[in-house]
Order: structure tokens, then C-alpha cells, then sequence
């Protein structure tokens, strides 16, 4: 049973909370780090550098993951930049302002006293990307440049071309690998978490499997610590790398973690548009594109089959200037989104199908020259038109809404600890920060605030309590959890059916993007919801999972990620259609403004939404919910707008 949800929030004004927390936070002596085993699952920025931090300071660091290398994972794919407000453009930017913009940007619907802490710490990790040798854009001067993203009116937002994620990837990986060669981390590549353990209430350790040997193995530690992103591949087609997955903290769900506002799905404006059956993902197009790129579409059906320079300028609808003109093209996502469906659900839509929009260079080009354009975003137009075929310096991007980043995630406190002591989770793999929408650039300053700046605090408020707690590897609860884990391998392996993971994984994308995506609506959940329990049973009786456990075998890590996507699916069309509401990315059709935007229930849903899983005699029953209530003293609730 789970009781109050208790943040844990300090007291205090606002701007001083993080301050006095860590002031009065309980300390580990240097000499006493070394006793302490911290598990890390997840090597991408949140966990690659709270993996580095925690090493150099003295704690001994086991850190999985399930790519090759710390190198491959899916920060790679964030390409435009990372938010702080350092004010370098002398714009009016501010840490209250990034915190406004942040609290707005998700509608109302994030904690103030984290979103602050956010921005707060957004100032320091530039200096410490700077002085790993991260090659930030800079200005002529030499002074760091800085561009607008989405959801914002000031430049706040640092980049390195379009490569953004790669390279602040690369600096925190140089930072990991110095700690592995002093022998305080440990790096455990091509290894997937497949159960968390818990021991007398508390996270002490997980149960993984080699993906190169089949081996399955137990890990005990002091506490654990989940950085395994977001699950946007429960949608088949997203714009996720392909290994991206729930189960780490949908295990973790099951044993007992509380798993908040796991509707709160971003959908991205600028992505390639679907291209046919044969795709497995999407590829993103960075937001920074905006910046430059005028987005439109033909003000007459007619027109939507001729070349878009045969349309002139009188005859095109730049719908998001015409809507939003305070903020234009960098309208936040979930609203430009909504508004490029829109115009193609009224026929104006480009490319196969109709479901494209144009984001055209032609004006930006001609203002700032096309070398300029090409030193902006020149690898972002050279992965276009490997894709496409297309010179998007000649003719405009074909762009149209996709899956992207998850803004629910497991639940925790202002320590970033679960309800579950011991259990950590920082990164998209939270649910913290965001709110129902997420601005551009958040992505990558969360996880490394989380990492770097935010966890190596918190963390010693619990282990303070915990010396000498470690239980070894071999006790009753490893023992029973790698039981299960070996069960469940066995059942996958034993269905022997005919049907292939793909195909019943598409089905499920589809129904959910159709009933769970950009609009959602109380009789489509509803028809989701009985249709989903149907699919996961055809799934145990019908899928074929050839080879064995004991061995490389692609196709069970697959099968046993879509095991879990076919439960966690349920789970989100149930908070979907119990926040009653729509806010930010949850558009529910049944509560929008005359104008069509998001309409909010303040009264009722001012609230994350934290569900607890429930079972009934080993089959899944419908969790229940807890709610805590968001409070807001520093800013106003108003309807969310950008006109």
C-alpha cells in the first residue's frame, strides 16, 4: 500500500529551496564513499554523467547498458541545443524567466520548486560542457551563440551545429571513461536490466541478462539508480532509436514504483513524414529549424499536388505566423503539432497521403546567404536528403507530426528518489520537470542537471542511512527475482507461434496512435482499452520468438520489450482517459477552447497522476491512481497562450 505522496519539497522562498536543501542535505565522508556500491542503468547524459560524478567522488559505480558502447545511446539524436539562461544575447532572459517559460511551456502541470531548480542549474552545466571541450557554436567575438527554440522569446538555447546531443554525449562519455580507468566505475555494455530487487522495502540491486551471452546474472548495491529514458517505441513508429524501451521501469512499476502521467506523450512538429509500411522509426528534423524555416501549406486543396514554387506567395498559408504572431514558427510543440494535423485534416496537406507540411528556407536564404544556412544546420540538410532525395536548399522540407520524447515517467521526489527507497530515476525516465509538454533544448539540460548537479546532493540523504545494508547477491529476494526473470524468458521462448514481433507491434503503434495520440477522446480510449488486453493475448499465443535464451538472440530482447509495451499501453489510455481534461500534448477532443487550444480543469486535474500497479491472482488488475496536487505560489494559472 502506498500512502501520501510526500515531494518532500523545502521550505523557504522559491529561489532559496535548492540552496538550503543542499545546505542541510546529510553528507558521506570521502572515506566512507568507497563502501557504498551505486548501480546505474542507463548510460546516456542523465546516467552517463551521474555514473562519472558519483565515481569521482569516491562511491563505487556499476553502470549498464544495453548499447555496445556509452557512446550509442540516444542522446546522440538530440540535435539543436540545450537551454540555459545565462543571458549571453543581453535579451531579458533570466532564471525566472526559463523557469516561467518551462512551468507555461507544460501547461501548468510540472512542480515549481523542481522546474526552478532546473533553471537554476542550468547556468553551471554550460561551464562544465565548456571545460570538457564541448565545441559549443560560438559568435565572431568568440563568446558562445546562442538561438531561439520553441516556447520562448529570448536566445537561450546553446548548440554545436546539428549535432548538439552527439558532442555533449562525447564530453560526458571522456568523463565516464576517466572514472572507469581509476577503477570507481565499471562498465557493463551490451547488458539489459530485466528486473529490480527489492529487500525489506528497498531497492538493493537488479537482475540483468548479457545480450552477448545470454547470460542471466544478479547485482546487489546500496541503491539504485534508472536513466533509461523515455517510451516513445510503445507507438511502433517514433522518432526513438530502435533499442529504446520501457522495461526497466515498467519492471519497476510492477514491484512497487509509482508510474506518473504516463499520458503525457510529445508528439514533435518536425519530423519526415511516414513514407510507407516498410518503416520502423521516424527521423526527427532538429526544432532549431525553425528558426530559419517558415512553416506552410496552400491556402486552396487544389493546390496541394503542384510544386511548391509554382504556388505563389499570396496563395500560401504560413498558418503558424498567422495564429501565434507573438511566437510564429517557434510555437511550442504540442501546439504547432496540433496545428499542422489541423490543416491537413481540412485537405491542405503536401506529399503522399496528404500528411505533410512545408518548412521553407527560401526567405532566410535570401536574407542571410545559403553559406550561412549551411553553417546553422548543414548536417541536418544533409541527413534530408540522404532520406528524401531532396535539396531542401533548392526546394522547401516536407515535415509532418511524430512521436518523440515521453514526458511521463516514474515518480519521485525532490530527491529524485521513488516512492520505493533506494530506487533513483533521473533523465526522460522521471517524470519531473516537464509537465504535459516539453520545450525544445529541456531534454539534454535536464539529464545533465539531473547527473551532474542535482543527484551527487540527494543521494547521501539516503545512503547516509544505509551503511552496511548491502545484502549479498545470493539472498532469498535475488534468488526469487532471477526465478522470475528466468520464467518469463522460458514463456517467450516456449509460445512458438507464427506471427512476427514487428507485425504485432505495428498493430499496436497504430491503435495507439490512433486512439492515444495527438487527440485522444473518452469513446476512443475506451474502444483502446478493450482492444489491447485482445492484442497482448494473441501476442502470447501467436508470436514467434525463434533460437534460445542461453545465447545472442535478438529477437527475445525484442519480444520481451513489446511484452512490456503491450502492458504499459494499457496503462497509458487508463491515465488518458481519467485526466478528464486537456493540457499540453493530452488533447482530449472533448475539452478544447472555442479556438480550438488546450482547455484545462484546474479544480480537478491540477495534479500528476501516479498509478500503482495492481494484481489479481498473477493477471494484470486496473492500478490505482495518486494523485499529488501541484501547488503554484510564484505563478498564475491562466490559459496557456502564445498568440
Amino acid at each position: 500500500m502506498i500512502g501520501t505522496l510526500e515531494a518532500k519539497i523545502p521550505s523557504g522562498p522559491l529561489a532559496e529551496k535548492w540552496t538550503n536543501h543542499k545546505d542541510h542535505s546529510r553528507l558521506i565522508s570521502p572515506n566512507n564513499r568507497r563502501k557504498f556500491e551505486i548501480i546505474v542503468v542507463g548510460s546516456g547524459l542523465a546516467g552517463g554523467s551521474a555514473a562519472a560524478t558519483l565515481g569521482e567522488l569516491g562511491y563505487r559505480v556499476k553502470c549498464f547498458c544495453y548499447q555496445d558502447s556509452p557512446r550509442r545511446a540516444h542522446s546522440i539524436a538530440a540535435q539543436g541545443g540545450i537551454n540555459a539562461a545565462k543571458n549571453y544575447q543581453n535579451d531579458g532572459d533570466s532564471v525566472y524567466r526559463l523557469f516561467h517559460d518551462t512551468i507555461k511551456g507544460g501547461d501548468f502541470r510540472s512542480r515549481e520548486a523542481n522546474v526552478y531548480r532546473l533553471a537554476e542549474v542550468s547556468t553551471n552545466i554550460i561551464d562544465q560542457c565548456v571545460a570538457q571541450g564541448v565545441p559549443f557554436a560560438r559568435e565572431y567575438s568568440g563568446l558562445l551563440a546562442n538561438r531561439s527554440f520553441g516556447g520562448a522569446q529570448v536566445s537561450r538555447t546553446f548548440y554545436a551545429r546539428g549535432q548538439t546531443g552527439q558532442q555533449l554525449l562525447l564530453g560526458c562519455y571522456q568523463a565516464l571513461c576517466r572514472q572507469i580507468a581509476a577503477g570507481t566505475v565499471q562498465m557493463f555494455p551490451q547488458t539489459e536490466m530485466l528486473d529490480l530487487v527489492i529487500v525489506a522495502g528497498h531497492a538493493k540491486g537488479i537482475i540483468a541478462r548479457s545480450l552477448r551471452s545470454g547470460k542471466i546474472e544478479k547485482y546487489a548495491a546500496d541503491a539504485v539508480v534508472l536513466a533509461t529514458g523515455g517510451y516513445g517505441n510503445v507507438f511502433y513508429l517514433s522518432t526513438n532509436a530502435r533499442g529504446c524501451n520501457v522495461t526497466a521501469t515498467y519492471r519497476a512499476f510492477k514491484k512497487g514504483a509509482l508510474f506518473a502521467n504516463p499520458c503525457f506523450t510529445q508528439i514533435h512538429p518536425t519530423c519526415i513524414p511516414v513514407s510507407g509500411e516498410h518503416q520502423s522509426k521516424l527521423t526527427l528534423m532538429s526544432e532549431s529549424l525553425r528558426n530559419d524555416g517558415r512553416v506552410w501549406v496552400p491556402k486552396r486543396k487544389e493546390d496541394c499536388a503542384k510544386p511548391p514554387n509554382e504556388i505563389p506567395e499570396n496563395e500560401r498559408d504560413y498558418y503558424l505566423e498567422r495564429k501565434y504572431p507573438s511566437y510564429g514558427n517557434l510555437a511550442p510543440r504540442d501546439i504547432s503539432s496540433r496545428a499542422a494535423k489541423e490543416v491537413c485534416d481540412e485537405g491542405r496537406g503536401i506529399g503522399p497521403g496528404g500528411r505533410g507540411v512545408y518548412l521553407d528556407f527560401a526567405d532566410a536564404i535570401k536574407r542571410l546567404g545559403e553559406n550561412t544556412i549551411r553553417e546553422r544546420y548543414g548536417n541536418l540538410f544533409e541527413v534530408y536528403e540522404k532520406i528524401t532525395g531532396e535539396d531542401a536548399y533548392r526546394v522547401p522540407m516536407r515535415i509532418y507530426p511524430a512521436v518523440h520524447y515521453t514526458m511521463g515517467g516514474l515518480w519521485v521526489d525532490y530527491d529524485l528518489m521513488s516512492n520505493v527507497p533506494g530506487l533513483f530515476v533521473i533523465g526522460e525516465a522521471n517524470f519531473s520537470d516537464h509537465g504535459a509538454n516539453r520545450l525544445g533544448a529541456s531534454a539534454l539540460m535536464q539529464g545533465l542537471a539531473d547527473g551532474y548537479f542535482i543527484l551527487p546532493y540527494t543521494l547521501p540523504n539516503y545512503l547516509a542511512g544505509q551503511i552496511g545494508k548491502r545484502p549479498p547477491a545470493d539472498s532469498p529476494e535475488f534468488q526469487k527475482a532471477e526465478g522470475e526473470v528466468r520464467a518469463r524468458v522460458k514463456k517467450l521462448l516456449d509460445v512458438d507461434g507464427k506471427r512476427s514481433l514487428d507485425s504485432i507491434h505495428r498493430e499496436l503503434g497504430l491503435l495507439l496512435w490512433d486512439k492515444c495520440g495527438m487527440a485522444r477522446n473518452a469513446k476512443g480510449l475506451g474502444e483502446a482499452l478493450q482492444r489491447i488486453p485482445e492484442l497482448r493475448e494473441k501476442f502470447w499465443r501467436e508470436v514467434q520468438v525463434p533460437g534460445d535464451g542461453e545465447d545472442f538472440n535478438q529477437s527475445l530482447e525484442r519480444a520481451g520489450r513489446l511484452a512490456d509495451f503491450l502492458e504499459f499501453a494499457e496503462l497509458m489510455c487508463t491515465d488518458a482517459l481519467a485526466r478528464d481534461e486537456s493540457s499540453g500534448a493530452h488533447f482530449r477532443e472533448e475539452h478544447q477552447t472555442p479556438d480550438g487550444e488546450a482547455l484545462r480543469d484546474d479544480g480537478n486535474h491540477a495534479a500528476v497522476f501516479a498509478w500503482e500497479f495492481q494484481s489479481d491472482n498473477g493477471h494484470i488488475a486496473p492500478p490505482k491512481v495518486h494523485r499529488e496536487p501541484l501547488h503554484f505560489e510564484t505563478v498564475h494559472l491562466t490559459q496557456r497562450s502564445y498568440k
